[in-house]
């Protein structure tokens, strides 16, 4: 009874959060308020004839009669830390008029608002979002650590079957998603590094294939399924899902909105399923899992509840990153437990 219990107990809080936080997923902007603003817009016009915003002009937005930047390309008169950025003469343009703009809008007491979809931050060293970035880093670091303890604890610590493989039956799918998590945590370094439509399309990808694979895996590993054909059918639903998604994303509407939705959906159902899983289990680190679960579903609020950066730094989304190093430290050592939990059984049963 008391496994019922605690499961019930799990399920009416866990839904609790969902359903706040997925009330709100609609009110996802897909536009800003900045792109309409007139004087943005003039702005933006007057620099690329001029080449200047008040005292900030660019050489690279100096045209010669052929319409050629003056003194050839202008990754050619960059600095070097500048030119993989591919700072043209338009996106400085931008970048220069949103500060104007935003400057002129606190002085009469106005609220910040987005411009082409993001809020308006300051650029260091070229990089756009740099607080992200370093939250990003550091999250990719940490599914290195991770998943090389992984590697060493079920390879050299572990005891192996007589033909050198793991007794732990979900080795293969944790290599997996290390894979694309650490491709995930990539990827959106160069995003929030430099946004462009290459990198955006790389970025929405990466997490929404990593968001799918979870999903599959939190559902393989709470079922406990082992066959391989049956790891292919549970699989391939949420997989031929997930590619749609991504070919949707490249091809046809690259929707920040959307992916959002699609993206909190999927994790959502994959929270779920290992809150109820750890409601129940006699697992021994189940109150890892459960803490993984529970932080989770909050950072999720920030994905919701979004707001300026702070100083023009910080902001709800690099929050985010920021809970995601923690979590990711106890996730690994969740599926290290796992491994060790899970070969000891099964090494018993052997003997």
């Amino acid at each position: 009874m008391d496994c019922f219990r605690r499961l019930r107990l799990w399920f009416r809080w866990s839904v609790a959060v969902v359903f706040v936080s997925l009330c709100f997923l609609t009110g996802l902007p897909d536009a800003s308020a900045g792109d309409a603003d007139p004087a943005y817009r003039s702005c933006v016009e007057k620099c690329e004839i001029s080449g200047c915003v008040g005292d900030n002009c660019f050489q690279h937005c100096e045209f010669s009669l052929d319409g050629l930047p003056v003194d050839g390309p202008w990754y050619m008169q960059e600095p070097l830390y500048l030119k993989w950025k591919q700072w043209d003469c338009h996106s400085d343009c931008r970048y220069h008029c949103m500060l104007a703009r935003e400057e002129e809008r606190q002085k009469l007491g106005g609220q910040p608002i987005k411009y082409h979809g993001k809020w308006p931050f300051f650029r260091v060293y070229g990089i756009q979002e740099p607080v992200s970035v370093a939250f990003s880093v550091l999250n990719l670091a940490m599914h290195f650590h991770g998943w090389i303890s992984f590697f060493i604890l079920v390879y050299y610590k572990l005891p192996l079957r007589e033909n050198r493989t793991t007794y732990y039956e979900y080795t293969g799918l944790w290599h997996i998603y290390s894979i694309l998590a650490m491709n995930s945590c990539f990827w959106s370094v160069v995003f929030h590094s430099r946004d462009v439509e290459w990198t955006e399309k790389l970025d929405y990808s990466s997490t929404a294939a990593l968001v799918g694979y979870s999903l599959i895996l939190a559902v393989l590993r709470t079922l406990n399924v082992r066959d391989e054909a049956a790891r292919v059918m549970g699989a391939a639903p949420i997989f031929s899902f997930v590619a749609t998604h991504i070919l949707y994303l490249n091809f046809y509407d690259l929707s920040y909105g959307w992916n959002t939705k699609v993206c909190i959906t999927m994790a959502v159902a994959q929270l779920l399923i290992w809150a109820i899983w750890a409601s129940i289990t006699c697992h021994p680190s189940r109150w890892k899992l459960r803490a993984v679960v529970v932080v989770r579903l909050l950072s999720i609020l920030l994905k919701v509840y979004d707001f300026p950066p702070y100083l023009g730094y910080i902001d709800a989304h690099a929050i985010w990153h920021a809970t995601t190093i923690p979590v990711t430290y106890l996730w690994w050592s969740f599926v290290r437990n796992d491994a060790e939990f899970r070969t000891s059984l099964l090494v018993k049963k052997v003997k």
